[in-house]
């Protein structure tokens, strides 16, 4: 293909987007970031600008390209944030602030459409038989699904609901504004949760669950493979991102589809484990499969023909960034001053002068309620056990194992899902950069850790490989064999011992005080 060709790969996150230059071997040649605004409302609002992240997305692009001016792109692909719902009109515009992943909003009206006689795990049996039957899933009682979302505006912006033409997910919002196509891959389309996904080589909407759930086909975008071609890249998409029109562009996946590629995990049962913003623990399996006890389900894959398992936790790397903003550097009275560039940096440092287990501090990391392996949007954090010789290295400590220690809870399910132990598990995102953070998994999951070179591009990198794929110059085998690692953590016993202990504590600590929680949340 020669060195100057690459697939333009578009990753949206939560805290912003990212912009690559990807070539047939999985390398990101160059790369650059912006950041956009995160809007938290009351009543557990979480918003998004879409404009933000299309001027983002051109900001980044254009420096890129002035960087390489001889690349030569041959294709476009695009992965984003999962479970967002952008309401647009006939011309593409959006109505409203895209509803992010954050959102609980649409918990009552998921409520509602889940109630009835004869109930289960707070579904209605005979609503909940069909949605498993045909989706392997559920709508989630936290309201965070993209059919909460649009269920939410229905009844409460009737206006707004009536002006739609298509609801679309982050993703296929960010391929509307290239291509000017109004459409949504397999995979994206799953947490509307009215597709058949019976057959993973045919899945279409199912009338019964667009009739269940109450919204019409028209409000919804054609589907296709997240490796099919979906169109080109229109004029004006070309001048806002500096680069040619005409390219193909590739239907993309969602941002925990396009990690599973980037992290090389791409074969069945082979496990990876990503913190980034928020976390998850998952696989690509060969059946069809749900855990409505812990909020788990097989859903599609990026991988045309195969399903993966589906799960989150809400808030993992996001606890750091919460310690170094609101407690370090908190922009207050206190005068503290911005953090500096390396905050995460001098943060770990001060954790690894503490002992393992925080000498007792432990951290639950439910910032914002909770997904897996519980379902809880009135549980939050909370730092326990405390004393007087508690130090602020103890605080970064306590939430590094924090998470893994969530981690491993979900683990538990995770491996009786699939009915095996993972050998080893790939761990990328911003917390893979950590070598202690990846001790520390070690030893909490008591399972070798494997991590990914260059783990913070995982993204882009598996939406860049999946483009490769979708113009026909990659297969998925030599995706598997070409990711590297850096370096293999494998558990200390003696630090095993110490979780081990905690972690009892950790399962005591939310069963103890979930009906608290959801006392003083509920409002």
């Amino acid at each position: 293909m020669g060195e100057n060709a690459f697939v333009l790969a578009i990753d949206l996150g939560t805290s912003g987007p990212k912009v690559a230059l990807v070539a047939r071997n999985g390398r990101v040649i160059a790369s650059e970031i912006e950041e956009t605004r995160l809007i938290l409302l009351e009543g557990g609002g979480a918003e998004q600008d879409p404009a933000d992240w299309w001027n983002g997305i051109s900001r980044a692009c254009k420096r890129l390209m002035a960087g390489r001016p001889d690349a030569r792109i041959e294709a476009v692909a695009v992965t984003a944030q999962w479970s967002g719902t952008v309401p647009v009109d006939e011309a593409g515009y959006p109505l409203l602030n895209s509803i992010i992943w954050m959102d609980s909003r649409g918990s009552k009206q998921i409520e509602k459409l889940n109630d009835g006689i004869l109930k289960a795990e707070g579904y209605a049996l005979s609503k909940l038989w069909k949605f498993v039957r045909l989706t392997a899933g559920a709508p989630a009682h936290s309201g965070k699904d993209s059919l909460a979302h649009i269920l939410y505006i229905k009844e409460e912006m009737p206006e707004v609901y009536a002006r739609t033409f298509k609801f679309l997910e982050p993703k296929d919002y960010l391929n509307l504004k290239i291509t000017g196509k109004f459409a949504a891959s397999f995979d994206s389309i799953a947490l509307h949760w009215v597709t058949d996904n019976r057959n993973i080589n045919s899945i279409d909407y199912h009338p019964s669950l667009l009739a269940l759930a109450g919204i019409p086909r028209d409000k919804l975008p054609d589907l296709g493979k997240a490796t099919d071609i979906l169109g080109t890249v229109q004029p004006d998409a070309a001048a806002d991102l500096g680069i040619p029109a005409g390219v193909p562009v590739i239907y993309g996946t969602p941002d925990i589809q396009s990690a599973a590629v980037g992290s090389g995990a791409v074969k069945d049962f082979e496990g990876h484990l990503y913190i980034g913003t928020s976390s998850w623990l998952t696989c690509h399996v060969p059946f069809k499969k749900t855990d409505l006890f812990h909020n788990m389900a097989t859903l599609p894959s990026g991988i045309p023909g195969r399903y993966f398992i589906a799960n989150e936790q809400e808030t993992a790397g996001y606890c750091l960034t919460y310690l170094r903003d609101k407690i370090f550097y908190a922009d207050d009275g206190l005068g503290t001053g911005p953090a500096p560039k390396d905050a995460y940096k001098r943060m770990t440092q001060l954790a690894s002068a503490v002992p393992p287990g925080s000498d007792g501090l432990l951290f639950a990391p439910w910032m914002y309620g909770e997904r897996t392996p519980i379902e809880d949007h009135f549980v939050r954090g909370a730092f326990f056990n405390q004393s007087l010789s508690t130090s602020r290295g103890h605080l970064v400590r306590a939430v590094l194992e924090g998470v893994a220690m969530n981690s491993k809870w979900l683990l538990g399910y995770v491996e009786s899902f699939i009915g095996k132990q993972f050998q080893s598990i790939n761990m990328i995102g911003g917390g893979a950069r950590s070598d202690l953070w990846c001790q520390i998994v070690a030893d909490v999951l008591d399972r070798p850790i494997k991590q990914v070179e260059d783990p913070v591009q995982a993204n882009t990198r598996g939406i860049g490989l999946l483009g490769w794929a979708g113009i026909g110059k990659n297969t998925f085998a030599e995706i598997s064999e070409n990711i590297p690692i850096s370096g293999t953590f494998n558990p200390n016993p003696e630090n095993r011992k110490v979780y081990d202990k905690l972690f009892k504590e950790f399962l005591t600590f939310y069963k103890q005080n979930k009906k608290s929680y959801a006392r003083l949340n509920t409002k």
